[in-house]
């Protein structure tokens, strides 16, 4: 009895050994594979990969490696424009420069990009599952089409882009330093989940080129993902002890979303969110009245086609103030709503939004006296023919001055025209520059602050500066994980669009112990790679037993989970030969009596 058991037992493993050898088509999860993939719905139109066999022929290769090719190339530039988000707004005004109208293009180009990158992810997944079923791969026409316009859009929108937009690509390797632990994360476990059908057709191949070009290939990209973190350097690993107080944040132009640009109310709505300083950029009107208007025109912010349609092209500072008082420097924000924000306004916001007028300098300075907020502006120089080309910056000091109750220690002065005479004028005006020079220039300009484009934010830099008593602004930050950045790295202010957002960050959106990362990313990679092996060791085990099997012949089972009849028939002959010795006893004994 005992040894029938272990017969029996014996028979069950070797009918669970050979269920795992066993290689079932999912009949209908294969239909809809490859009916999406190459529109091959019938079973008799697809075929399986046979040991020995390649994946596909060399047409559906080279379209397989332009969908990988296509993916990686969707995927970049969707990573890319996607973390250009904090600039779509001078994309959109630059467009409208150039076309004369008004159109979200950096929305539209965001939404196409998306949906070409959906696509080729959704190819790619079907590829990788019919690998994953030992199938054939067979793309549709169809769809290599659109593989080759997927491709043709990534490239021809990345070059255009990096010819135009060059500088956004120092955004690109910013945004690294937040994003790469998780992308790290993410390509571990998308190369995880590709061991699988890589491991299947290696061991299925017999040309050991083939085998060799996969394996190599699979092996330097998992080696790179496992080794990137060794060259990562992002100033939010720190210790959160060491982290620094948040920077100031200074509303360029107020606040763009909440109000229309350079107006009254746009300050006032920043200095409502939470703002330190206000930004602004000055031009002199015809009679000599400083206003505020960033463009050289008053097309984009004014109703100027409407009231002087036949000067629609003229310089802003061309204008009397009489004029520019005349002008609605508010409807175009309802219209063009150019943060996609307008909508969230209140009646009343909205109505008194509608209403606004082009701003002096004097009503500007005024509010921030009131309410004992930093200013900063450029401050630009008339065109020819002006009466106060010559005189800009003393007719400016003389509104600082004279004509409002601003203390100059308010004034943080960018202009780099005649420094030395505004600090003769009023040394007590905070002087700032706008470019990066040498320390020695620095200190003799008596420069206190720093104004720089993002795109040079530096731990290093800002360390330099600081040891010397001079402060770092930013400009122009708007999304978290940008003001994330700067607190990590130590600016102490930062020219924003976004006050009302960015003064609701209690910490930044990564932050993140040198202890812990390396413990996260090391794990992670250990745990990859222990699965990896796990699926190649099985893989080489399942294709060595089925090309050692004997007695009976392990062959793919074409039925939906077909029940294998191997266990059966080895527990039908145990029982049976159990049954034969139970009868022969009996028989002897009757036989005696």
């Amino acid at each position: 009895m005992a040894s029938t058991l272990i017969q029996l037992q014996f028979s069950r493993l070797r009918g669970l050994r050979a269920k795992v050898l066993r290689r079932y088509e999912h009949q209908p999860l294969v239909s809809c594979l490859a009916g999406l993939y190459g529109c091959r719905w019938r079973r008799y139109e697809r075929s399986c990969t046979q040991p020995g066999d390649c994946c596909c022929n060399k047409l559906e290769g080279a379209s397989f490696a332009l969908l990988v090719a296509a993916f990686c190339l969707t995927l970049v530039f969707l990573y890319f424009w996607g973390q250009a988000k904090n600039d779509y707004n001078d994309f959109d005004w630059f467009n409208f420069g150039n076309l004369g109208f008004w159109f979200p293009w950096s929305v539209v180009l965001l939404v196409i990009a998306a949906g070409f990158f959906t696509y080729i992810t959704v190819l790619m997944l079907l590829a990788v599952c019919l690998l994953s079923e030992g199938q054939k791969l067979y793309l549709h026409w169809s769809h290599k089409i659109g593989i080759l316009v997927s491709l043709t859009f990534s490239i021809v929108a990345t070059a255009v882009l990096s010819d135009l937009w060059s500088k956004e690509w120092k955004t690109l390797l910013l945004s690294f330093q937040v994003t790469a632990p998780y992308l790290h994360l993410g390509g571990v476990l998308l190369m995880t989940a590709l061991s699988w059908p890589i491991a299947l057709h290696f061991f299925r191949m017999n040309s050991r080129v083939r085998r060799g070009l996969i394996i190599g290939v699979y092996v330097t990209v998992l080696s790179a993902l496992y080794l990137a973190p060794l060259g990562l350097y992002s100033p939010c690993i720190k210790e959160k002890q060491t982290l620094g107080p948040a920077p100031a944040l200074i509303g360029h132009r107020g606040a763009p979303m909440l109000a229309p640009e350079n107006t009254l109310m746009s300050f006032e709505k920043a200095v409502e969110a939470g703002s330190k300083g206000l930004e602004t950029d000055v031009t002199i009107s015809f009679d000599g009245v400083p206003f505020l208007m960033h463009d050289r025109t008053l097309r984009r912010t004014t109703d100027i086609h409407e009231v002087f349609p036949n000067r629609t092209d003229t310089p802003a500072a061309m204008f009397t103030w009489a004029e520019l008082e005349s002008l609605n420097a508010g409807a175009w924000f309802l219209s063009h709503n150019p943060f996609g924000t307008a909508g969230s306004l209140g009646a009343e916001d909205r109505q008194r939004a509608g209403n606004q007028s082009v701003c002096s300098l004097q009503a500007f300075l005024q509010l921030a006296a009131h309410t004992g907020k930093l200013v900063i502006f450029d401050l630009y120089r008339p065109p020819r023919g002006h009466p106060y080309r010559d005189t800009w910056i003393q007719r400016t000091l003389e509104v600082v001055q004279n004509e409002s109750s601003i203390q100059s220690s308010q004034v943080l002065w960018l202009p780099s025209d005649l420094r030395a005479l505004v600090q003769e004028i009023d040394p007590e005006l905070q002087q700032t520059s706008g470019s990066r020079l040498p320390l020695e220039e620095l200190q003799s300009n008596h420069i206190i602050k720093l104004n720089l484009h993002y795109s040079s934010m530096s731990a290093e830099l800002v360390s330099e500066y600081t040891a010397v008593n001079i402060t770092t602004n930013l400009y122009v930050i708007s999304q978290p994980w940008l003001y994330s950045l700067a607190w990590c790295t130590g600016v102490h202010s930062v020219t924003t669009n976004a006050p009302q957002l960015l003064s609701a960050m209690s910490s930044p959106l990564f932050l993140m112990s040198p202890d812990e990362f390396n413990l996260m990313w090391i794990l992670t990679d250990l745990l990859s790679l222990v699965l990896i092996l796990i699926v190649f060791i099985f893989h080489w085990w399942r294709e060595r037993g089925l090309a050692f099997s004997s007695g009976s012949k392990i062959t793919v089972d074409n039925g939906t989970y077909s029940k294998f009849k191997t266990e059966m028939s080895d527990i039908w002959s145990v029982t049976s030969a159990n049954s034969q010795a139970e009868r022969t006893p009996n028989l002897a004994t009757v036989t005696e009596h």
